[in-house]
């Protein structure tokens, strides 16, 4: 089975998706219930095939009804998306992502958001300068 990236979801795909994740579990009526704009519930039905054949969730069975689930958490979701956004914006420079977020006014973080970014910042640099060299038996 082929796991499709969350952003080749379609835009009901992605709003059940992200149902799924914030309750971690969910029955078909319980999406249709937190829907904004809900389709029929046979179309939800649908959708939620669909993103079982491709890989974005699973059911169990509880009495009659399908409980569905996601594969994959949601920071590994997170984590696949923001990789394709660098490779594919920044051509893979995390520094021009981080860049154009700082230089965007909308999204400029707050000083206590800079002040953890900046201890994030020096443990990536604390990391890489306690990671043994190849060939040496650190």
């Amino acid at each position: 089975m082929n796991k499709v990236l969350p952003h080749r979801l379609s835009r009901r795909e992605r709003q059940i998706m992200d149902i799924i994740y914030a309750r971690g579990e969910a029955t078909v009526a319980e999406v249709l219930e937190a829907m904004s704009d809900p389709p029929s519930y046979s179309s939800v039905r649908a959708l939620m095939r669909i993103l079982e054949e491709k890989g974005q969730i699973q059911h169990t069975e509880s009495g009659a009804k399908y409980v569905y689930k996601p594969t994959e958490t949601w920071t590994s979701v997170a984590k696949s998306a923001i990789e394709n956004v660098v490779h594919t914006f920044f051509g893979g420079s995390v520094e021009s992502a981080v860049a154009t977020l700082l230089a965007n006014q909308q999204m400029r973080p707050t000083d206590e958001e800079l002040s953890r970014l900046e201890n994030l910042i020096q443990q990536a640099k604390s990391k890489e300068q306690n990671v043994p060299e190849e060939g040496t038996n650190e």
